[in-house]
């Protein structure tokens, strides 16, 4: 059995400095399922300097030896890929099917989405006498979240892997254990010593030593926006690359002319997928004033057909949330949106009925919100759908950019031209039309609050590059 303890650093599995015991709970049984240790600044220090001792070989690596690295690490990947769905199930609540079909898949997604694009990717270009050289930043660290998470490990450390970058990671550590395993699976396929290096530990400790770390050359961090706004101020003294992809409140606008019923039937799975815990979420849903009625009568339907139970069991729609804290976060600002005169339609406080155990959250739908009140404004991060009626498209378009966020958002129009016009009126990184899922190729990140920079596909590889330019290199 893996030792959850220990840190991978320059290639090995070595005790932390200063052990610091941490139980990584299952959400479902409120019990602990594996402990790791917190690390500290010292342990940070061991892998930097792995790291850094390890760019100057891996970073003159050709791209064909990129390729074939990319591509081992993809047969190791398949080998554990069952134990990492599991792993995610026990350790962050995601119901089986989920994890499987989605938070385990979207590892070897962007595995293979890199290996392609790394492909027909061009590092170098002449333009007249001039070079421009891409080359790769150096020293990456990365922070990454619980809710998808080897997801954002992947879309991290693959890119990076491509550009010829080193790395130290720390995951969160509500969700550590597919980490660890994602760590031996880069060993097994052969990653050399030192190009990757995972310390467990907390924002507070490992992530501000890993931000402020003068060797580091680039920080990537998910996360909340409170929490992105601390790294960039850590990162901010040794003026290192800064790459954010933070929080949401992404509007769904449902425009008169789109199937009402398949709209909002769709718009309340998609805001309760993954417990409503995806930064990108259509937990706003915008709907003209005259089809509220019928919308709130569908999106009650929609909420009281979703299954809350055991991650493991058939048929459940949704698990639980990550954590005790998380319950409690998303409790209190279901009894805001009450106190504030929203109209509860489905859900409310408390667990689901015969629940008595496990972070379960009851799916709740809000109508006749308000763009003031706190459920219309706070990323709630939980199955909480807040649904606003609006007069004109004018106005819905302006209540949905009326956010310090601008991660995603949603049109739905019987009209494709239509829905692309609405589109273009929204400031935000991504819009999905009419349904659309996402696309590992197209960019990911946001506007405003919601961060700086993208990821996934040839967008996520650049953001690990310097551009040089030589002068004179072509010159007759």
């Amino acid at each position: 059995m893996t030792d959850f303890t220990k840190f991978y650093i320059n290639g090995e599995w070595v005790a932390p400095l200063q052990p610091r015991p941490f139980d990584v709970i299952n959400p479902a049984t409120e019990e602990p399922v594996a402990q790791i240790s917190l690390g500290g600044a010292g342990d940070v220090d061991r892998a930097v300097a792995a790291a850094k001792a390890a760019f100057p070989s891996f970073s003159r690596t050709s791209k064909a030896e990129r390729i074939a690295l990319l591509q081992k690490i993809v047969e190791a990947y398949k080998a554990r890929y069952d134990e990492l769905a599991q792993t995610i199930t026990k350790e962050m609540g995601a119901p089986a099917w989920l994890a499987s079909r989605a938070q385990a898949a979207t590892g070897l997604a962007h595995l293979n989405q890199m290996i392609a694009i790394l492909k027909d990717f061009s590092f170098e270009s002449v333009r007249g006498t001039t070079l421009i050289a891409k080359e790769p930043v150096g020293v990456c660290g990365f922070i990454t979240p619980w809710n998808w998470p080897m997801n954002q490990i992947a879309c991290k450390v693959v890119p990076a892997l491509a550009a010829g970058c080193t790395m130290v990671l720390k995951p969160s550590e509500i969700a550590p254990l597919n980490a660890v395993i994602y760590a031996e699976i880069l060993d097994a396929a052969g990653v050399p010593k030192g190009v990757f290096n995972l310390v467990n530990g907390d924002g507070a400790t490992v992530g501000q030593a890993i931000a402020a770390h003068p060797d580091v050359d680039m920080v990537s961090f998910t996360g909340s926006t409170r929490a992105g706004i601390a790294v960039a101020k850590a990162a901010a003294d040794t003026v290192k690359r800064v790459h954010q992809e933070l929080g949401g409140k992404s509007a769904n606008i449902i425009l008169p002319d789109a199937d009402l019923q398949k709209a909002v039937a769709g718009g309340v799975q998609s805001c309760f997928t993954n417990s409503g815990q995806s930064c990108n979420a259509p937990t706003r849903m915008f709907v003209q004033a005259r089809q509220h009625d019928r919308a709130v009568e569908i999106a009650k339907a929609a909420a009281e057909a979703t299954k809350v139970g055991d991650p493991n069991t058939k048929g459940t729609t949704i698990g639980p949330v990550v954590s005790e804290a998380q319950f409690r976060k998303i409790q209190r600002l279901i009894e805001a949106g009450i106190a504030e005169g929203a109209t509860l339609v489905a859900g409310g406080p408390g667990r689901p009925e015969g629940f008595n155990r496990g972070y379960y959250v009851r799916p709740t739908v809000f109508a006749n919100v308000k763009p003031e009140m706190t459920i219309s404004r706070e990323e709630i991060f939980g199955p909480v759908l807040s649904i606003l009626p609006y007069d004109s498209e004018e106005q819905a378009v302006r209540m949905a950019n009326d956010t310090v966020y601008g991660l995603s958002g949603y049109v739905q129009s019987g009209d494709i031209d239509h829905a692309r016009k609405v589109a273009a009126q929204l400031r935000t990184g991504n819009v999905h039309l009419n349904g659309a899922g996402p696309d590992f190729g197209a960019p990911f990140g946001g506007y405003k609050q919601s961060g700086n920079g993208r990821e996934w596909g040839e967008f996520g590889i650049e953001e690990f590059l310097e551009v040089k330019a030589v002068m004179g290199y072509n010159a007759a």
